[in-house]
């Protein structure tokens, strides 16, 4: 823990430096006599104002889930996002600020900050030990600096805390189609710490290699860092294809044989209105605390849906499953089958964006540890039905 801790500390204190000091900022390219004269000619002498380099911004995010089964604990059982139900809940707060790294200005840096029910078990593992200082780094959603290095295309490296490269849904309501999350995104990372390394091949290729800390970055299994690698392909404009793969120890016990092996596997299709995506996940490690070392093994898929109607008006459906065979993921063994229907309606005002949500969405449980709450005695059935109402506001600068 006191390791992962001052790794923590020595990543913020580095990216403080790197953002503060003059030394790495790049001086602005002058006008050239031949931009001033088309400028000129197009009838304005004024030099146009490049694109500002810092973004910064927040959002708001108020939900409340109604669940018919009425449980009185008011939890939505084994859920990281979204975790409470019948009652009104500030699911998340966020504030931003961001540099992007570019051939102009190549270093960059991003910085969020997050309070809220979302923000409160997405970066733990089951029945795994915590970071050191946990209940601070979670309050973190970004936290790095990147350079763009002049070499072929641009390499661009990356060192912090950064955006996961598994899965297709964001940590954040406001990025996805519907509001709460599919079941194999609340069991894979939402975010990574350590390092990585991004490189555009060509207009259809590019790849990935990160080293992080661990499987969920708040989690502290051991001292070894946990590797993978992504590659990405678009066979054409409306076509994305990735694939991701990590490898690396979660348990106390580092030996080789008893690493984790995870698959990510995204096809989306998305056209000007409508978007489709298959997300398929599968991971593996033997247990090392089990007699005779058996085999965990789970696997999940959404299919994710969204349809632009009108204007501010879009619908989004996904079906999903996920399967704990063991209950290594989710602390029961259970599989998980999930439909989820959500109509939106948003309402943009200059830097403004207010998204109105009202979603559906039924869970089914079994197993011998499946189901979910339910009445006064917090009783488990297998079924699940919620009526979802959410609002989310958000600014954000040019």
């Amino acid at each position: 823990m006191v390791q992962t801790g001052r790794w923590v500390a020595s990543i913020v204190v580095w990216t403080a430096v790197i953002t503060t000091t003059p030394l790495f900022a790049e001086e602005p390219k002058p006008i050239t006599q031949e931009q001033q004269s088309q400028n000129e000619t197009n009838g304005s002498a004024e030099v146009k104002k490049p694109s500002p380099e810092w973004h910064y911004g927040g959002f708001v995010d108020l939900g409340y889930s109604l669940d018919f089964n009425f449980p009185e604990n008011h939890q939505f059982r084994d859920r990281s996002t979204t975790p409470k139900v019948n009652e009104l809940n500030l699911n998340m707060l966020g504030v931003y600020v961001r540099k992007d790294a570019t051939e102009a200005s190549r270093w960059g840096t991003e910085w969020l900050v997050q309070t809220g029910e979302d923000s409160k078990a997405f970066g733990f593992a089951t029945n795994v030990p915590n970071v050191s200082g946990s209940d601070v780094w979670r309050h973190f959603g970004r936290a790095n600096v990147s350079y763009l290095a002049p070499v072929g295309n641009g390499l661009t490296l990356q060192a912090g805390l950064f955006n996961s490269f598994i899965g297709y849904e964001s940590l954040y309501a406001k990025d996805n189609g519907n509001y709460t999350r599919a079941w194999i995104a609340d069991y894979s990372p939402y975010l990574m710490f350590g390092v990585n390394a991004q490189y555009q091949f060509n207009e259809r290729w590019s790849g990935a290699f990160f080293i992080i800390n661990d499987y969920f970055h708040l989690e502290n299994s051991n001292s070894v860092p946990s590797y993978g690698a992504q590659v990405q392909y678009k066979p054409a404009s409306e076509w994305t294809i990735k694939e991701t793969v990590y490898y690396g120890p979660d348990q106390s016990n580092t030996d080789i044989e008893f690493w984790r092996l995870f698959s990510d596997s995204i096809v989306e299709w998305k056209s000007e209105n409508v978007t489709v995506a298959i997300d398929y996940q599968v991971g593996s490690q033997k247990n090392a605390s089990a007699p005779g070392n058996p085999r965990d093994f789970w696997t999940g898929a959404s299919l994710e849906t969204r349809w632009n109607i009108s204007g501010p008006w879009a619908v989004s459906v996904r079906p999903e499953f996920f399967w704990d065979r063991n209950g290594l993921m989710t602390g029961s063994e259970q599989f998980i089958k999930a439909i989820t229907t959500t109509g939106e309606y948003r309402i943009p005002y200059k830097w403004t964006n207010t998204i109105c949500r009202l979603e559906y969405r039924y869970d089914d449980s079994t197993g011998a540890g499946g189901g979910f709450f339910k009445g006064t005695n917090n009783v488990l059935t297998p079924g699940q039905q919620m009526l979802i109402f959410s609002i989310i506001a958000t600014f954000d600068s040019p």
